[in-house]
């Protein structure tokens, strides 16, 4: 396996179809909140999916073990990032069905041309760059931060690739909700599914994930809360399974 990884990456076993994925220690590793996206996004048989800043292609390859979607495309800013993505589609033979491009998430619509997909998905930057402490490593800092691109970014080009009645799904914070539900409609992507995720049952929600549809009607499903530990280090069963352990 070394012949695939460069000075200070490694391998992770995605516990789903054998599948690996290369990952740096000194980068944004996937985290709780990319697998419950893969879990929430609902891609149906042979549909064509795009992940908006896909980074190291972790939607991508658990979307493709967890759906029957045709094809699958991630956009990625950071090259080093989609190197280690790309390689990791070539390790598990995925060549066929995801592609890895490396772009800004702001000319996604120019990129791929407009209504060019059935379904959206996208773990973007939670907080702005006024909100808590700001990484030094512009990689990770990028990551967590509105420093390459803002909500409003993500929402208006996925409104232009998505094909009418499209979806989108994305994982955020709960506090910017207002926000975000105000902008995703001003796009005409309409609220459908919500759900919101606690650390455990008594603490306050930390994630919230959304489904929208391109021109849908105004009626929101709000579905049971989702909770990730049953006790310390502990998972509720939930989680396992949408781990695949």
């Amino acid at each position: 396996m070394k012949e695939w990884l460069k000075q200070g990456e490694r391998f992770d076993d995605l516990e789903r179809n054998g599948y690996r994925i290369i990952q740096s220690e000194g980068r944004f590793c996937f985290g709780m909140d990319a697998v419950l996206l893969s879990g929430f996004s609902r891609v149906k048989e042979g549909e064509c999916v795009l992940d908006l800043g896909t980074g190291t292609g972790i939607i991508p390859i658990l979307l493709r073990a967890k759906t029957k979607g045709k094809h699958f495309t991630g956009l990625e800013i950071q090259p080093e990032s989609a190197d280690m993505a790309r390689r990791s589609v070539l390790y598990n033979h995925l060549e066929n069905e995801i592609n890895i491009v490396v772009g800004d998430l702001k000319e996604a619509s120019v990129l791929f041309g407009a209504a060019s997909f059935d379904v959206v998905t996208s773990n973007p930057p939670y907080m702005i760059h006024t909100h808590g402490l700001v990484n030094p490593d512009p990689a990770l800092a990028a990551a967590r931060h509105e420093l390459l691109c803002c909500f409003e970014d993500v929402v208006r080009e996925t409104a232009k690739v998505l094909r009418q009645n499209g979806r989108f799904f994305l994982v955020h914070r709960p506090f910017r909700l207002p926000e975000l539900i105000r902008i995703l409609s001003l796009y005409k992507l309409e609220p459908k599914r919500m759900r919101l995720v606690y650390p455990y049952i008594e603490k306050e929600p930390n994630m919230v994930l959304l489904e929208c549809v391109k021109g849908g009607k105004s009626r929101l499903l709000i579905e049971k809360p989702l909770i990730i530990y049953k006790s310390p280090n502990v998972y509720t069963d939930e989680i396992y399974e949408i781990y695949g352990y």
